[in-house]
């Protein structure tokens, strides 16, 4: 088995059809190729033996594409770093993952020799922009481009998916080829998601994460991905009209940048056939929105790094239907995918009946099954061949899964439970709220309180006792936010997200425990 042998056999099917595009920059799968090869084949010389890991660290650009190929094809360990992570967390990083190459930009390249240094690691550093000895060009000039395809096992590491744990240090899910494997089969067989033949696919945000979760796929069956190199709305919605994409995914931050920006009644967006949308909550009626604006072509699907890839979707028709006679089902992330089993479980592990609330968890090809240098970490997240999320839901009888929160976004005031998706979704029906986030802060008399952190529309008007009225008309009483902060923006993280945490810390700062 080999990852990289999809690539060589689409460079056979169609040598002269485009596969990669980034800026002016354009790859026919001939090419792609015959560049992956040759990066593999240089890495081999350079002494790195399959099973050891090499690293990217760089914003968005075309090479990403080909490193990825390149490692599969050499049965490289892939360790994407994030872009935006401080020179500690790299250090970490480079050091757990004992890192014998770091591909880097020019704008990363000496945090990276900085971070090795710290590391006290040997490792070599390769600058995609350099034209020195140490650049990209000069580094794969001289190697072979005779296809390679190193043999390795199922179980075999292929990716060291890094992220932030619950403590905010970072830990790797082992992604296997077998994991890859499965959420390639997945995508090209999955409903409402399937790539076709000359779909062309955007990935906005960093293919290191999300966005380049399908770029396998596509290239196994055929199409072109075209990845930008940072995201601003009016160049992605230029973007989808230059280049006829047929395909993206944005996660919600983007979404609501997106339908605020003038340039999305100006563009022909015509040739999009999917808009998915995922890696946090969607409203009720942002999904609405996003059809009114878009139209019936929006999906949103619910997965993590510990199961490589989407574990539920809930499909465009589906979601056409649901604004049409079933609101409630707006509120799901869908179904579970091919060959992905989820279940809702109580404390003990138990199956739940439909209705109850309980831990969502998931088992199937797709899923990770240990962290990296985790052993406790690992024995509390996977438990008897299944992944604990650590999300908690619930499914309706007909087997749509519902999102209620995480564990610890759930408030507890004077006693009742109250999730903050819930109160969420209430605000963002209140046509002056363009992004809100809700937390539970320390209060005396009940224990927590909920508060509402908002970002107005530009040119509306609204005030505290306003919002929180129109909270009391939606919700129960106690559900309703106390108290509601107006602010310019709301945190994100390095992948585009929400930050939850952030927004908290803000009001438990001073407090000895995050309970109260």
């Amino acid at each position: 088995m080999n990852l990289g042998g999809y690539l060589t056999r689409s460079a056979t099917f169609w040598p002269e059809r485009e596969a990669l595009v980034c800026g002016s920059q354009r790859w026919t799968y001939r090419q792609l190729e015959s560049e992956a090869n040759r990066l593999a084949a240089a890495l081999s010389a350079h002494g790195v033996e399959p099973g050891e890991a090499v690293a990217t660290f760089a914003a968005n650009r075309g090479e990403l594409v080909v490193t990825e190929m390149a490692l599969s094809k050499g049965g490289f360990v892939r360790v994407p770093v994030n872009a935006r992570l401080g020179g500690a967390e790299l250090a970490h990083v480079l050091r757990d993952a004992e890192v014998r190459v770091l591909f880097a930009d020019s704008a990363h390249a000496a945090a990276a020799y900085t971070a090795i240094a710290e590391a006290g690691i040997t490792c070599t550093v390769i600058d995609y922009d350099g034209a020195a000895a140490e650049g990209y060009a000069q580094f794969i000039a001289e190697a072979a481009d005779r296809p390679i395809a190193v043999e390795v096992a199922l179980n075999d590491p292929a990716v060291l998916n890094y992220t932030s744990g619950s403590t905010g240090s970072l830990k790797a899910a082992v992604q296997t080829t077998g994991n890859r494997l499965a959420n390639m089969r997945k995508r090209l067989m999955s409903p409402g998601s399937a790539p076709h033949l000359h779909e062309r696919y955007l990935a906005p945000g960093p293919i290191t994460h999300a966005s380049g979760m399908v770029l396998l796929s596509i290239l196994a069956r055929g199409g072109a991905v075209v990845v930008l190199p940072t995201f601003d709305p009016e160049t992605f919605l230029r973007t989808i009209e230059t280049e006829r994409i047929t395909a993206t995914f944005v996660v919600p931050t983007m979404l609501n940048m997106l339908m605020r920006h003038p340039a999305v009644q100006q563009v022909d967006l015509s040739s999009l056939r999917t808009l998915g949308v995922g890696g946090a909550p969607v409203s009720p009626q942002r999904l609405r929105d996003a059809v009114d604006l878009f139209g019936p072509i929006v999906m949103q699907g619910y997965g993590l790094g510990e199961t490589t890839s989407g574990i539920t979707v809930l499909t465009a028709e589906e979601i056409a239907h649901a604004i049409e006679s079933d609101a409630e089902l707006l509120s799901s992330c869908g179904r579970p995918v091919f060959d992905t089993e989820v279940r809702v479980v109580d404390e003990a592990g138990n199956p739940l009946p439909a209705g109850e609330i309980g831990e969502i968890v998931a088992r199937g090809p797709d899923c990770v099954r240990e962290y990296f240098h985790e052993p406790e970490l690992s024995a509390e997240t996977f438990r008897n061949g299944w992944v604990h999320t650590g999300d908690i839901g619930y499914f309706r009888h007909d087997g749509y899964l519902f999102i209620v929160d995480r564990k610890k976004d759930m408030i507890i005031s004077g006693g009742f439970n109250i999730y903050c998706s819930e109160v969420e979704a209430a605000l963002y029906e209140h046509p002056a709220i363009a992004e809100v986030c809700v937390v539970g802060v320390p209060d005396e008399q009940w224990g927590e309180a909920v508060k509402a952190v908002v970002v107005t529309r530009s040119g509306s008007t609204t005030d505290e006792r306003e919002l929180i009225e129109h909270c009391a008309n939606r919700l129960a009483r106690m559900k309703k936010p106390r108290t509601v902060d107006f602010v310019d923006a709301l945190p994100v993280n390095r992948n585009g997200k929400l930050d939850r945490r952030a927004v908290r810390e803000r009001y438990w700062g001073t407090a000895d425990r995050r309970v109260n």
